[in-house]
């Protein structure tokens, strides 16, 4: 059971109360935001928690155990701190929250409820829905190393060791083509100058970098890389923040499907493959010998 404070203690004993709750957002990016459904803004820890008018939550559930307790915040695009440009960029993503019930009277008769992370977040065309997840999200999480046919490691990490710099190209939106989604294709596709030396599927799965443009300093997963009668066409794998226009550039390195055959034609880069290609499927592993098939039993390669 969470302790409380006497004196908040003898208030909620009895026959009205006024307390309010608190939220205390730290983005990735070091950025602290604090929003409250009380009426007018409260202070403290250094930190103004705005009164955010739409702002609700649903009822807080905690369970024993290690189950993940979840709540979720529905609020308006209102304030200027939550804006859907800074949503659709990712910015709130994981970010850390504290959730605290606060005497609105006297702020120092406080308790802190939750801490966790903003989960997935749906964004509608006025008001927006965070999932906050608790602490114990993070034991579902995959850890370690996981055991695969393809590469595990990153095109260009320490383990990969491909040197990108061949493998990088630098290009420039050409014209602004109709992408895959209603309403997506000034953010999604275009074709694009400077990547002629590319062969076609060259860049699929590879990571863009925006270099100017209202999209600078973004970065995103290429989807599909064709050269139609010699036109460079690209589509990401999701729609930008921020249309895409003509003239904003790019750096655009080379995709890895993490397949055995690619990493050892398209990088010649064989020894480091992180991947496990001959471990046997999932069907051979529960089946039976049979001496008239290839599972008899003996070795795989022979």
């Amino acid at each position: 059971m969470k302790p409380v404070p006497p004196a908040m203690q003898a208030d909620l004993d009895g026959r009205a109360t006024t307390h309010c709750r608190c939220w205390q957002v730290t983005r990735k990016d070091g950025a602290v935001f604090g929003f409250t459904d009380h009426d007018r803004a409260l202070a403290f820890g250094g930190v103004t928690f705005e009164a955010a008018s739409g702002f609700t939550a649903s009822a807080l559930e905690t369970s024993l155990g290690l189950a993940v307790d979840n709540l979720d915040v529905e609020g308006a695009l209102s304030s200027a701190a939550i804006t859907e440009d800074d949503l659709a960029r990712g910015l709130w993503d994981d970010a850390a929250v504290a959730l605290w019930r606060v005497d609105w009277q006297d702020v120092t008769k406080r308790v802190l409820l939750r801490s966790g992370n903003i989960g997935e977040v749906a964004r509608g065309r006025t008001a927006f829905t965070a999932e906050l997840r608790g602490l114990s999200h993070r034991l579902g999480q995959p850890a370690g190393r996981l055991f695969s046919r393809t590469c595990a490691w990153e095109l260009g990490d320490a383990r990969c060791r491909v040197d990108l710099a061949p493998w990088t190209f630098a290009g420039e939106v050409a014209g602004v083509v109709a992408g895959a989604g209603a309403g997506a294709g000034e953010r999604r596709s275009f074709t694009a100058t400077g990547l002629e030396a590319a062969a076609p599927g060259l860049l699929a799965a590879g990571l863009l970098t925006w270099t100017s443009g209202a999209n600078a300093g973004q970065a995103i997963e290429v989807k599909r890389h064709a050269a139609p009668g010699g036109t460079v066409t690209l589509e990401l794998v999701l729609p930008m923040a921020d249309p895409i226009a003509p003239g904003d550039g790019f750096m655009v390195r080379a995709g890895c499907d993490k397949a055995v055959a690619t990493c050892r034609d398209r990088f010649a880069n064989l020894t480091n493959f992180g991947g496990f290609p001959h471990m046997p499927g999932n069907d051979r592993i529960i089946a039976y010998a049979d001496k008239d098939d290839l599972n008899d039993g003996g070795s795989l390669f022979r």
